[in-house]
C-alpha cells in the first residue's frame, strides 16, 4: 500500500477525532513560505521589469531567438512544417479562453466532491496571479520583439509573458492543491509531472512563435511558479489550523 501525503489526512471536511494530524509529526513553517514566495514572485517582476524599462537589453534573447529561425530567412521557424502547426495548438493551451474553462471546470469537479477549501484556494490563486500579471504588463510596458516575424497575433504588451505566467500560475496551482488530497505518491508526482510539461512547452511555444523575448517567459514562470508555491502553503498552514 502506497505512504499517503503528509497532508492526507487534513480532509475540506471539519475535523473528526480520527482525522487529527498523527502525533509527533512536524510541519514546514507554511505561513513563511507563502510570504516569502508572493515575495519573491512581486521581486522577480519588479526588479527584472525595472531594469529592462531603463532600456536593458539581454544578449541571450537576440541569440535564443535568432537559433530558432532559418538562416537567411527570419521569418521561416526551424523544424520541419507541422512544428509550426503545433506550436500554435499549445500555445493556445495558456490562452485566457482555455485556462478560464480549465480553471472553472477544475472548481466544479472539486465542489462536486465537496473540496470546498481547495476550491476555493484555487479560485483564489488563479485570479489573483493573472491580475498581478496584467499589473506588471502594464507597469513595464515593454514592445514586442521586432527582430523576428510573429507567427501568431498578439496585442498587449511583452513582459512578462502572460501565457507562460497565467500557464505556470493555473497549472501548477491546481497541481498543488489537487496533490494535497490525492494520497498516492505515483499519482501525485504524476500530476506535477505533466503540469510542468505543459507549462514548459507553452513557454516555450511564445519564443519559437516570436511573440516574446526569452526573458519574459523566464520572468513569467519563476513568478507564476513563486505565486502557485504560496498559494499552495497558504493551503497547507489553513488545512493544519482547520485540524488542530
Amino acid at each position: 500500500m502506497a505512504p499517503e501525503s503528509p497532508l492526507a489526512h487534513l480532509a475540506d471536511t471539519p475535523a473528526t477525532p480520527d482525522q487529527t494530524a498523527p502525533q509527533g509529526i512536524t510541519h514546514p513553517p507554511y505561513a513563511f513560505i507563502a510570504l516569502a514566495a508572493l515575495a519573491g514572485a512581486v521581486l522577480i517582476v519588479a526588479l527584472l521589469g525595472g531594469t529592462i524599462a531603463r532600456g536593458t537589453q539581454f544578449d541571450f534573447d537576440h541569440a535564443i531567438m535568432l537559433a530558432l529561425r532559418t538562416a537567411g530567412d527570419q521569418s521561416i521557424p526551424i523544424g520541419p512544417s507541422w512544428l509550426q502547426g503545433s506550436m500554435i495548438d499549445i500555445t493556445a493551451l495558456g490562452g485566457g479562453t482555455v485556462l478560464t474553462l480549465l480553471v472553472a471546470l477544475t472548481i466544479g469537479l472539486l465542489l462536486a466532491c465537496r473540496h470546498f477549501l481547495t476550491a476555493a484556494l484555487v479560485l483564489g490563486g488563479t485570479i489573483s496571479g493573472s491580475l498581478a500579471i496584467s499589473l506588471g504588463k502594464a507597469v513595464v510596458g515593454r514592445d514586442r520583439p521586432a527582430l523576428v516575424d510573429h507567427l501568431v497575433e498578439v496585442a498587449s504588451a511583452s513582459f512578462p509573458s502572460g501565457h507562460a505566467g497565467n500557464s505556470a500560475i493555473v497549472y501548477f496551482t491546481i497541481a498543488l492543491m489537487v496533490m494535497q488530497i490525492v494520497s498516492r505518491p505515483a499519482a501525485r508526482w504524476y500530476i506535477f509531472g505533466a503540469a510542468i510539461l505543459l507549462v514548459g512547452l507553452i513557454g516555450f511555444s511564445r519564443v519559437y512563435l516570436g511573440v516574446h523575448w526569452p526573458s519574459d517567459v523566464l520572468a513569467g514562470w519563476s513568478a507564476g511558479a513563486l505565486w502557485a508555491l504560496a498559494w499552495w502553503a497558504l493551503g497547507s498552514w489553513l488545512r493544519l489550523r482547520r485540524h488542530a
